[in-house]
């Protein structure tokens, strides 16, 4: 599907920043290592998606937390992150952390570079391990 995208619109910027994925009751934000560093110097992300005249906003923050929880507020989804979890996952090799805030599944992990062909710029994903 992203592939025909490419091609039906050659000139679209494919976003950089964390990508989101929502399936049922669960949210994944996967990172870069760009996004990853900027996080840790940062401790806040942010992304778009412009549906018209209405947005979607999605941002991982580093927070007072004890673990990983989220919130939706006025169009925004808020996935917040203790400072102890962030360390470890920005400074080791650590791929994720997952948690479940009620009955919602929060996973945050590094992209990996996919192994199959894809149209997207992988330049700043983690190698994958399972390349061979």
């Amino acid at each position: 599907m992203l592939l025909a995208l490419v091609i039906l619109h050659p000139k679209l910027q494919l976003s950089k920043i964390m990508k989101i994925r929502i399936k049922g009751n669960s949210i994944r934000y996967r990172l870069t290592k760009g996004d990853v560093d900027r996080f840790s110097k940062e401790g806040y992300l942010e992304e778009t998606v412009d549906f018209g005249q209405t947005q979607l906003i999605y941002c991982l923050k580093l927070a007072d937390e004890q673990d990983i929880s989220a919130n939706f507020n006025e169009g925004k989804i808020t996935v917040l992150m203790s400072s102890k979890i962030a360390h470890e996952w920005t400074t080791t090799d650590r791929v994720g952390f997952e948690n479940h805030s009620g009955s919602l599944y929060i996973l945050i992990e590094k992209d990996f570079k996919c192994l199959d062909l894809v149209a997207e710029d992988q330049s700043d994903n983690y190698p994958n391990p399972n390349y061979k």
